[in-house]
């Protein structure tokens, strides 16, 4: 019994010798195997390149999700599933399947036959402390691995929230810096007119759309395209923004929206009222301007370049301008620069036929909208102030060409649509008494004289002058020749004059350019 007690403690301490040698082995294998496959199956490891394990979220995005966002958590399900099957592989395929049966059988782990019977029996009796050994081995590179995922979750945690928190932070930096600069982006084009939060952007590469080129799931600082070109997503001044469009009727948008302050100005009056003319009138006057260095004025965008040109050569060559057609204008883009401050100036010049019905004034959405407004009264159109004119007047006036309807019956209809009342209180209007050259040469009618509102309500437009002054918080008069300001024989300072109107609208949001319009023939 002794010499039997002695066998099994020496048996127990051979094959506890042998387990611990095992599991010195079989930990580190273990574990170098599972991290090697799981290194190998995540991934890719090439920045941009497309990973098979992740879907687009947003199939019209060209762009790679980034690896935060979509590749990190697909990896941590890899990893853990990769390293599950590789230990349950090596413990259960190699170490018991194979290893521990073979030494159970005589035979050695690589399937040798043992040379004799003594060398069998040993074989045979090692095979227990194998097979403990291979489990605590096993055991063991399981308690690393948990404890690399564990660590690794927690990375992943934390690089996750400081991604989110500096995705949030980004995102309303750029918010509170639009909204303290007072910078917002409308879709200047007819039947759009819309509330733009972001534009789609084109990459410079392969032109494909980014509608998200902002902070997000695509990259915090830069996104990746399809084609393989970084785009940079913040802040907005390094965006590709000569590619910019809008996401609602991918009318291409002028390179400084989203930079700088946008003021939008339509310019009302009726049919025949010289609103066209009184456009580029102002044109010329800022052109003036420019060229005596006093500002800076320039087309925001090719297209409005084309327009300057058209209206230029019809004025040279006819010294008339061809009205607006259509029932929507598309808004005249220029940016305004004077020091250090900038302005993108829409300005809307729709066919004066939509003030005619009320359901065609509704359609001018820009107009809930505007910042201010530039109201064209044709005096020669008022019905009263026609009686008044007769004799040799009456021709004059004729080929003035006045507008059908009066000043104050396209304003009544106009008004209502020009936002709430205490919107209105706030929005600054310019009237501009037009078709001056004519209107001095009457003898039925005074001639204009300061203040011009005064005169504007001797001749019989005293009701206008008083709705306008109880609807609006800041108006002040204007009389303009347009014809005088622009053409071959145009006169500097009348071209000067007539973009006082506009100079002042656009010193009521900031512009310092107070020092380029005269307070003669303007009436606050």
């Amino acid at each position: 019994m002794i010499i039997l007690k002695w066998l099994l403690v020496g048996w127990l301490g051979y094959n506890a010798a042998v387990a611990a040698a095992v599991v010195l082995h079989t930990a580190p294998v273990a574990a170098w195997r599972a991290l090697t496959a799981i290194g190998a199956r995540t991934g890719p490891w090439r920045a941009g390149a497309p990973d098979p394990r992740i879907l687009p979220p947003v199939p019209e995005e060209s762009a790679h999700l980034s690896y935060w966002a979509g590749q990190a958590r697909t990896d941590v399900v890899t990893a853990v599933g990769q390293g599950a099957a590789v230990l349950n592989r090596l413990l259960f395929s190699d170490r018991l399947g194979s290893d521990a049966r073979n030494l159970l059988r005589g035979r050695w782990p690589s399937s040798r036959r043992g040379s004799n019977a003594f060398s069998r029996a040993a074989l045979a009796l090692t095979s227990p402390g194998f097979a403990v050994g291979a489990l605590a081995g096993t055991a063991a590179a399981v308690a690393y691995l948990v404890a690399v995922l564990v660590c690794f979750g927690a990375l992943l945690a934390a690089v996750e929230a400081g991604r989110g928190a500096c995705v949030l932070t980004l995102r309303e930096l750029e918010r509170l810096q639009l909204l303290t600069r007072g910078v917002r982006m409308r879709c200047p084009y007819p039947g759009c007119y819309r509330h733009i939060t972001l534009p789609v952007y084109r990459c410079p590469g392969c032109r494909e759309a980014h509608r998200e080129l902002r902070p997000g799931r695509f990259g915090v600082f830069r996104h990746v395209c399809v084609c393989g070109r970084r785009l940079s997503a913040c802040p907005p001044v390094r965006r590709p923004r000569d590619a910019a469009e809008c996401p609602y009727c991918a009318g291409a948008l002028p390179p400084s929206l989203g930079t700088i302050r946008m003021v939008q100005i339509p310019i009302v009056g009726g049919t025949s009222s010289g609103k066209t003319m009184l456009m580029a009138a102002m044109l010329a006057g800022l052109t003036s301007w420019e060229r005596a260095g006093q500002l800076s004025a320039t087309c925001a965008t090719p297209d409005d370049r084309r327009q300057l040109q058209t209206l230029k050569s019809q004025l040279d060559t006819g010294g008339w301008v061809l009205g607006t057609t259509g029932p929507q204008p598309r808004a005249h883009m220029l940016e305004i620069g004077s020091g250090r401050r900038r302005r993108l100036l829409y300005l809307y010049d729709p066919n004066g036929g939509v003030y005619d019905d009320a359901a065609a004034v509704r359609a001018q959405q820009y107009l809930a909208q505007a910042d201010a407004v530039v109201l064209v009264a044709d005096v020669l159109a008022e019905p009263g102030v026609r009686r008044e004119i007769g004799g040799a007047d009456a021709q004059c006036a004729v080929d003035a060409r006045p507008s059908p309807e009066g000043p104050k019956e396209t304003y009544d209809r106009l008004v209502g649509e020009l936002g709430s009342p205490g919107r209105r209180a706030r929005t600054p209007v310019a009237v501009v008494a037009t078709k001056r050259d004519a209107l001095d040469r009457l003898h039925s009618l005074p001639r204009p004289y300061d203040p011009l509102d005064g005169w504007l309500s001797d001749v019989g437009l005293g009701k206008l002058v008083l709705a306008l002054g109880h609807d609006f918080g800041k108006v002040r008069y204007w009389a303009v020749s347009a014809r005088a300001a622009t053409g071959a024989g145009a006169l500097e300072n009348e071209g000067r004059h007539a973009a006082a109107p506009l100079l002042w609208l656009l010193g009521t949001t900031g512009l310092p350019v107070k020092a380029l319009f005269t307070d003669a023939g303007a009436k606050p």
